[in-house]
């Protein structure tokens, strides 16, 4: 078949051809957004999820919502090596530029700007990392304390009250949170407290690995209270036989119900293994229908694509004492385990694997699901990890790798 007609998008955050099971997720979001743009109160949302089930993709979904319903709208991705504040002032500060540009002077706009430069002087005294051009004296008293959480704070506040002056609304989006250190993370929901307790109309929509309600919670006990969590998962049956096969429909080809069954079966239903499968099949097939045996011909091309890119990036970033701890997980299953049992793999006490723990839950490749428990956040990555392990690796002795 064309392999330019592919209706399959298999990439980090690229819409699927057919967004499928995620309507509550979508409506609950339509929902708060409206809230907050009537000056109504509401919780802020906390997506939450493994790799590759279309948080990303939810995110510039509800982008586009809100900017539609007239929203300025910044979709901000945090990272590991660089500090909250360094990530949100570029797009603040455009964000006000923009509100500044429109007609008429404002001036709750340009207090708007005063408390952008202070806090980005303040910043930049404790961070180092910051750099905004502003040709504006700063706002004296505001947002210039030093203190993160009660600065942050003073400069969303000054940027709802410009929204508000302006007839428009905030939402500050913010894709892989569980890189926001404790202290950062604590201020940024301190900031959004003060915002719902003033009816003010900006809105935080944030997304992360499942880690991130932990962090939240130890970060500002309040936090449930303030924010919707909502876990986005794998698809159940039904809404994965749609994603596949709702956009081959529109094409004029079909899965048959076998083919569908044995995709579903190999991936567990994440959408991002969805749109591997379906790609793959795609292109290997030569006329409609795509049947069983089409799908168990593809599934070694998909596979390697996932080994060498999906599970590979995540691979490389392991140091070999990293690799060596989920080999171990792997070799125990898919998990979660007890991290004594992972311990007891590796021949160390628990105590003496704590650390090396420590930094891959960092790194974003496991989790905590409960006390003493840990689990991948890659989907099917033990089954990766045992295709890159050695034969002979029983996955307690490190002189066997």
């Amino acid at each position: 078949m064309d392999p330019v007609r592919n209706p399959f998008v298999p990439g980090a955050g690229t819409p699927p051809p057919e967004l499928a099971g995620r309507e509550e997720v979508l409506g609950k979001a339509r929902v708060a957004l409206a809230r907050i743009r009537q000056g109504r109160p509401s919780r802020s949302l906390m997506l939450f999820g493994l790799r590759g089930v279309g948080k990303t993709v939810l995110l510039n979904r509800i982008q586009e919502n809100a900017e539609s319903d007239g929203y300025r709208a910044l979709l901000i991705e945090a990272r590991e090596d660089r500090h909250l504040a360094a990530l949100l002032l570029p797009p603040l500060r455009q964000l006000l530029l923009a509100l500044d540009r429109l007609e008429g002077i404002n001036e709750q706009v340009k207090r708007g700007l005063r408390v952008l430069k202070s806090f980005a002087s303040a910043v930049k005294l404790s961070l180092g990392d910051v750099e905004v051009s502003l040709d504006i004296d700063p706002e004296q008293g505001a947002a210039d304390s030093g203190d993160l959480e009660v600065d942050l704070a003073d400069l969303l506040i000054a940027i709802a009250q410009a929204a508000a002056s302006r007839n428009t609304a905030i939402a500050i989006i913010i894709d892989e949170l569980q890189y926001v250190p404790e202290r950062e993370l604590g201020a940024l929901i301190a900031a959004v407290h003060r915002i719902t307790q003033k009816s003010l109309p900006l809105i935080m929509i944030g997304a992360g690995l499942p880690q991130l309600v932990g962090n939240a919670g130890k970060s500002k006990s309040y936090a449930e209270r303030l924010f919707d969590f909502l876990e986005i998962g794998a698809l159940p049956p039904d809404h994965a036989r749609e994603a596949l096969q709702e956009p081959v429909r529109r094409e004029g080809v079909v899965f048959t119900p076998g083919a569908l069954d044995r995709i579903i079966a190999i991936t567990q239903g994440y959408p991002y293994f969805l749109q591997e499968w379906g790609y793959q099949c795609w292109d290997m097939a030569s006329a409609s229908p795509i049947d069983l045996d089409l799908v168990q011909a593809a599934t070694g091309e998909a596979v390697r694509k996932l080994d060498e890119g999906f599970f590979r990036v995540r691979w490389d970033r392991l140091t070999p004492k990293e690799r060596e701890y989920l080999f171990a997980m792997a070799h125990l299953g898919p998990g979660p385990h007890r991290s004594a049992d992972i311990a007891q793999q590796l021949g160390h006490p628990v105590q003496g694997v704590a650390a090396l723990r420590n930094g891959i839950i960092k790194k974003g490749m496991v989790y905590s699901p409960a006390h003493g428990e840990t689990a991948f956040t890659v989907p099917l990555f033990d089954e990766y990890l045992k295709r890159m392990m050695p034969p002979e690796s029983s996955g307690g002795d490190s002189e066997t790798r």
